[in-house]
């Protein structure tokens, strides 16, 4: 398991590797960069690389437009995996979540990957998660307190999905057993949809999963999102209250996307990258086109990728000791 030196240490080569650097304007653009991402298309997630690659081409680190290959699996692992295995140079990037980097150092003795195999490029959106029940739960459950009532009650049935073993909703469903002495069954699945499919269809009662890839459910009234993670309420779920609001501040969470490079890839290059990324991201259609899928556009240089990755990952890791769990768990 990487213990906090050796995560800091590897931090400050991954930003060093990423940091912007006055070379950038000598930097050759490639012909074309591809995008992994770790789980499936059509999620939240899977909008940011495709929007951003959208943006990418004719800048002075692309030619033409990037390229997304989904690699699902594994909570994201797969695709980080491909990544650190790829050229060197630029023209391969993956989209993958903070916890990727921040949480699975704490729960995977085996880590395939690490930090110091990634360079640094910028953070993508931000996502808060929450809790949606499906037609199990009686209609009658309308708040988190019914919930936590009925899934007591019923036992046997208080089952919640996630996007995958490891992953933050994951651990915020279990640290919502923990802290109201209940019995959640976790059930993780290959990514969000495959969850809240099986919400909605009645084989699980509850999903703890990005908050974004609810909307279109929610809206057709076929499940009820019960709470959110983040400090405040959702923009687009304004109805919503956190956790927090309802009695439970340690489950909070605004957990982003970020953009990694193999390591050893010219800073010139990840600079370059750097900047037509965060560009992309202030670009009106794609800010907008992200929030209607729950994501707020968030770009950023690659030393404050580091401290957000530096903070998650002190913050999880007594979390992850509460919670009990490990891969081999």
């Amino acid at each position: 398991m990487t213990n906090r030196r050796q995560f800091v240490q590897a931090l400050g080569g991954a930003a060093a590797l990423g940091a912007l650097h006055p070379l950038a304007a000598l930097a050759q653009a490639v012909q074309q960069a591809k995008i992994y991402y770790g789980f499936p298309a059509g999620s939240a997630g899977d909008s940011v690389a495709r929007r951003v690659a959208e943006k990418l081409g004719d800048t002075p680190y692309s030619k033409i437009n990037a390229v997304v290959e989904n690699k699902p699996g594994a909570g994201g692992r797969i695709a980080l995996d491909t990544l650190k295995g790829s050229p060197a140079d630029g023209s391969v990037l993956c989209l993958a979540q903070a916890s990727a980097l921040s949480t699975y150092p704490h729960i995977y003795t085996k880590l395939s990957y690490g930090l110091a195999d990634f360079a640094l490029v910028s953070i993508g959106a931000v996502m808060t998660h929450g809790l949606a029940v499906g037609p199990v739960v009686p209609a009658s459950v309308r708040t988190l307190k019914d919930y936590i009532a009925w899934a007591k009650a019923n036992p046997g049935q208080a089952s919640y999905g996630s996007p995958g073993a490891g992953s933050t909703p994951h651990f915020l469903g279990a640290l919502l057993g923990l802290n109201t002495g209940t019995d959640l069954r976790h059930v993780p699945y290959r990514g969000s949809l495959p969850a809240i499919n099986d919400v909605v269809g009645g084989q699980i009662a509850s999903s703890m999963t990005p908050v974004g890839d609810y909307l279109p459910f929610a809206k057709a009234g076929k499940l009820r999102v019960l709470a959110t993670s983040g400090a405040q309420r959702a923009a687009y779920l304004p109805d919503v209250p956190t956790f927090t609001e309802q009695g439970f501040p340690e489950i909070v969470a605004d957990e982003w996307f970020g953009f990694f490079a193999p390591a050893k890839t010219p800073a010139a290059v990840i600079a370059a990258a750097s900047t037509a990324i965060q560009a992309a991201l202030k670009d009106k259609a794609v800010a907008e086109g992200l929030l209607s899928v729950g994501l707020i556009a968030h770009g950023s240089s690659p030393e404050d990728m580091k401290k957000s990755l530096q903070s998650e990952y002190e913050r999880w890791g007594p979390l992850v000791k509460k919670i009990g769990f490990t891969a081999e768990s």
